[in-house]
Order: structure tokens, then C-alpha cells, then sequence
């Protein structure tokens, strides 16, 4: 990692807008790098490093904290009517700094359902889901902001603390099997390592606007689960066909088996050289079961 450290300046400051799971692993991989780095909250808090930012009641971050800034990342989801809260409230302020960079954690839920084929960033988005069509309407309010930014479609994130374990362990988890249905997943540090290693390359950003970030083996939700059950050295449940347990989930949980996909990581992997860390759900699984 160190070679990543030089290859950014060392007077680089990141900015991270929304310190959610993906966030907060970013900016801790970035500390340990020996980047200023800091991150907002929605209230006061007694990390030095954290400032607050709250679109909802107005609280935007005090002028210092933007000295210096030449990175942002926001990882803040659409407000209720569908637009982006930090260019609701910021995008004046971003547009006055000298930003290198910014960055925007989107959803793969944007191409909407391919029918269980792959899907990549020359497709037309078609997003079914509201909460995606909102996403939408949020990387196009940042490629329209005229901000250097670079938009990362994710699938599902999983990583320590965040996995199929802390369901199984929590039982709270439901092996449902639907015929021909696959998700694309990516594993925390596969987020983080794959932007900083964009951003050894400024080039990337002219070329390559929208990047998808998932590993290389869509799969089953039934495999996944059966692989940390076995990890675990238990049994796993008879599985539910998910038409017979449709009627008891929530719509959330309704939503995420209505749309199926394969997502393409050609572009990251093939065209740009980046490496997984974690190529698949069998790698990154045992990662979190070592750290669990």
C-alpha cells in the first residue's frame, strides 16, 4: 500500500460526506495512509476528525473545515423527493474550492432488471425501484454540477460486521431459494481499495465518468448462504421457495428478489488493471469469518 500513499500527494485532504459502513472503512484505510481525513456526522460528536452536516435541519459544516480540501466522498442517499442533499445544500461552496476529485457511492439498482444478464456502464440505466430512480437522479445532478466527479455503481456490500454471519448468528436470516436468481455482490475493502487505486490515475477521470465496483462471480443468495453455514459447521435450513414466502416479507425485502442481474466489472478489471482483493463471496466470506 505504500506506493498508493506516494503516488497521491501527501498534502491531500479528504472530505467524507455520510460515514456510513463504506464510508468509515474508506476513511479509515485513508488515515492509515497518513491522509488528513475527515468525516461528517449528523450530530456532535467527540471525534477530532468528524464535523457535522445535517441537510435535514440546515447544519452545514463550518468554513475551516473546507481549508485545504482537494478529495471529497459522498456517500449521503437522496433526500424523500429524490435529490442529492449535499449539492442541496454545498454545491456553491464545492464549486468555489480547488477539487482534484470528487466521489459519489451510487447503486447497480440504477440498470434496473436485465433478466439475470450482465449489465455494464454502456447500458441504458432502467431503474424500476424508486429508491434507484432517485439514485439516478442524483448522478445526473453531480455529472451536471460541473465538480471533477467519478461515479461508483455498487451491488450488495458486505464486509466484517456486515455479512451473512451476523444474520445467521442473529437469526434472523431467511434461506429463500428462487429458480435462475443472482445477485452481484462486493466486499467492503474491494470499495475502498478500487477508488484509491483510481485515483493514482487522474486520467481515469476524463475517460471513465461512471465505474462499476463488484467482484468477478454473481451468484445465488442460496450458495452464500450455504458456504457460511458450512464455515460455521452448522446446518442450514430447509430452504422456502420464495413464492410461498413472498406474503411475509417486508417490501424492501420484496424489492431486492423482483430485479435480477449479473454486473460487469470489465471496466474496472480489464480496461482500468484494477486487482480484487476479494474475486468472490467465497474469499471475502472467509475474510469476515476470520474477523468475526
Amino acid at each position: 500500500m505504500n506506493n498508493i500513499a506516494s503516488s497521491l500527494s501527501k498534502k491531500s485532504k479528504f472530505l467524507i460526506l455520510g460515514c456510513g459502513y463504506s464510508g468509515s472503512f474508506f476513511a479509515k484505510t485513508l488515515r492509515k495512509l497518513g491522509f488528513t481525513t475527515l468525516t461528517s456526522s449528523r450530530s456532535e460528536n467527540k471525534d477530532q476528525n468528524s464535523f457535522v452536516f445535517n441537510s435535514e435541519n440546515g447544519t452545514v459544516p463550518n468554513k475551516k473545515i473546507f481549508d485545504g480540501v482537494t478529495h471529497i466522498l459522498s456517500c449521503i442517499p437522496p433526500d424523500n423527493n429524490g435529490n442529492d442533499p449535499v449539492l442541496g445544500s454545498l454545491k456553491n461552496k464545492l464549486k468555489s474550492l480547488s477539487l482534484e476529485w470528487v466521489g459519489y457511492l451510487s447503486t447497480t439498482g440504477v440498470y434496473g432488471n436485465a433478466k439475470g444478464d450482465w449489465v455494464s456502464e454502456i447500458d441504458q440505466p432502467s431503474p424500476y425501484q424508486i429508491r434507484s430512480q432517485r439514485r439516478l437522479n442524483c448522478e445526473n445532478e453531480w455529472i451536471e454540477s460541473g465538480l471533477p466527479v467519478q461515479i461508483f455503481r455498487l451491488p450488495g456490500i458486505y464486509g466484517p460486521g456486515r455479512s451473512t454471519f451476523e444474520a445467521i448468528r442473529n437469526k434472523k436470516i431467511r434461506v429463500i431459494s428462487k429458480k435462475n436468481q443472482v445477485f452481484s455482490r462486493i466486499h467492503v475493502a474491494d470499495i475502498t481499495n478500487a477508488i484509491i487505486y483510481l485515483l493514482q490515475n487522474k486520467n481515469h477521470l476524463k475517460f471513465h465518468q461512471i465505474i462499476n465496483i463488484a467482484d468477478d462471480e454473481p451468484c445465488s443468495q442460496i450458495e452464500v448462504i450455504k458456504y457460511c453455514y458450512d464455515l460455521l459447521g452448522l446446518k442450514m435450513p430447509k430452504p422456502i421457495l420464495f413464492e410461498d414466502a413472498k406474503e411475509e416479507l417486508s417490501p424492501i425485502a420484496q424489492s431486492f428478489w423482483m430485479e435480477n442481474r449479473r454486473v460487469s466489472n470489465k471496466l474496472l478489471c480489464e480496461t482500468l488493471g484494477y486487482e480484487l482483493i476479494y474475486k468472490n463471496y467465497k474469499l471475502g466470506l472467509k475474510n469476515c469469518f476470520l474477523n468475526s
